[in-house]
């Protein structure tokens, strides 16, 4: 089977693509030292009825469902580069919206694994950075988790740029695995752990560099460091989780991409 050359009129590359990347870990930190100003609040994300609907919600869920309908109203999900998570919930936008260009392959443009970053997100990675406890902010922390949820959804769904450049620059690399549905060779063929390990060491830098609080000790010059969030913490958080997901979207990508 023949590869498809998708036409855009923007030229994608690696190092654009790298780019973009090192700015959203700008905006993936600030949202993870934000959150972290509240405790885990379990009560905002765990399920309960919503006396708006009489339906089972979480505040968390009604809140995201509530913001999406308004984004998606403004065009925000006309952008391939950002991905609703409740997919059933998207209106369509009523105002003209900017005409992207294709830059990558309608079939499989709409790998989407937001279903499950939210479970990862609650259950592993949230709990991984914030201390327990409930201080009853729920709205506020309902909105620092979505800024939080589209900052990483982001930088996961990236993946499909990503594997899109990397396909097009060598298919004849990546076909006979499409071809044969082999996710492991497809995952080596995209493993770079050189890479990765700068990319963990870069934003665990950029934590201690954003996050620092500085505390004057004894009135004299000395001072100790505390940081609002642990850096090694970020570095993990990309390690586990991020990097990993993005990989996923990249093989998801793939395997559609010579349908």
């Amino acid at each position: 089977m023949s590869s498809v050359v998708v036409e855009s009129d923007v030229q994608l590359s690696l190092d654009s693509i790298r780019e973009s990347l090192i700015r959203q870990e700008d905006t993936i930190v600030f949202s993870l030292i934000e959150r972290a100003k509240f405790p885990l609040n379990s009560l905002a994300f765990e399920e309960s009825s919503c006396l708006d609907s009489g339906n089972s919600s979480s505040l968390t869920e009604f809140f995201v469902r509530e913001i999406e309908t308004i984004q998606a109203k403004v065009g925000r999900y006309d952008n391939p580069e950002e991905n609703p998570f409740f997919l059933d919930n998207i209106p369509q936008s009523v105002f003209p919206t900017h005409k992207y260009p294709q830059a990558l392959y309608p079939k499989a443009s709409s790998v989407n694994i937001n279903k499950r970053l939210w479970d990862v997100y609650f259950k592993e990675l949230l709990p991984s950075f914030v201390k327990p406890g409930d201080d009853g902010n729920y709205a506020s922390t309902a909105a620092s988790d979505l800024a939080c949820l589209q900052a990483i959804s982001r930088r996961i769904h990236y993946g499909k740029f990503v594997a899109e450049v990397k396909f097009s620059d060598a298919p004849h690399d990546y076909e006979p695995a499409i071809c044969s549905k082999d996710t492991e060779a497809l995952m080596k063929l995209l493993t770079f752990e050189k890479v990765e390990e700068m990319v963990k060491k870069r934003v665990e830098k950029k934590a201690e560099t954003f996050g620092q609080e500085v505390k004057c000790v004894s009135g004299d010059d000395e001072s100790e460091k505390n940081y609002k969030v642990d850096p090694s913490l970020v570095s993990r958080i990309y390690g586990e989780w991020l990097i990993p997901l993005t990989k996923d979207v990249e093989v998801e990508y793939l395997l559609r991409r010579l349908d």
